[in-house]
């Protein structure tokens, strides 16, 4: 497996289970979820861009860490900002250290959240997006294995991602406050 392959591979096993406790921990810091949107987004273009990760001992820890910085740039450039901001993010403490029993059973509820979600993917689709993302099998060797196309292994691999990403986001969204949906006639109403 190339490094490339390695990075992405550790990114679905070791920071994607985190992303709902990030997302939760911007959601109270940023007042507009376009922003944690954007900040997620800039962390997970950073970690996938890293050389190697051999270097990180607590992939939680640094996920946080890089969603931090990526948010104090964010308000840098904002120039405008609450006070009970700054003070949420300085008063964020990510010293590694043993992680406590709460964070392991927390941990391990993930995973299991997560195993159910790719479990839940069709056939097609979850074996994809596990040679892909789990094992980090390329494109063309899956391809060749199942015998379709490249493309039909690229977009069965963010298909998968987007399907589990949606639903922990959906499961994450507090009762009531889901997003509107639209109907067949262009109008939009709130989910059920």
């Amino acid at each position: 497996m190339d490094g490339r392959a390695r990075v992405v591979a550790w990114l679905g096993r070791e920071i994607l289970p985190h992303e709902a406790s990030v997302r939760v921990w911007l959601r109270r810091s940023f007042a507009a979820a376009g922003e944690v949107d954007d900040i997620l987004q800039e962390t997970y273009c950073r970690l996938a861009a890293l050389s190697t990760t051999d270097h990180i001992a607590e992939p939680r820890a640094y996920f946080f860490q890089a969603a931090r910085s990526v948010a104090l740039e964010q308000i840098r450039r904002a120039r405008v900002v609450r006070i009970d901001t700054v003070s949420e993010i300085e008063a964020l403490d990510l010293a590694v250290e043993d992680p406590s029993a709460e964070r392991i059973v927390s941990g391990r509820r993930e995973l299991e959240r997560v195993r159910r979600l790719i479990a839940a993917l069709p056939d097609r689709c979850r074996r994809i997006f596990e040679m892909r993302k789990i094992e980090g099998v390329s494109q063309r060797e899956i391809a060749q294995r199942l015998g379709v196309t490249e493309h039909v292994v690229e977009n069965e691999a963010v298909r998968g991602l987007r399907a589990i990403l949606a639903a922990m986001t959906e499961q994450d969204a507090p009762a009531g406050a889901q997003e509107p949906r639209k109907t067949t006639d262009g109008r939009t109403r709130k989910r059920r």
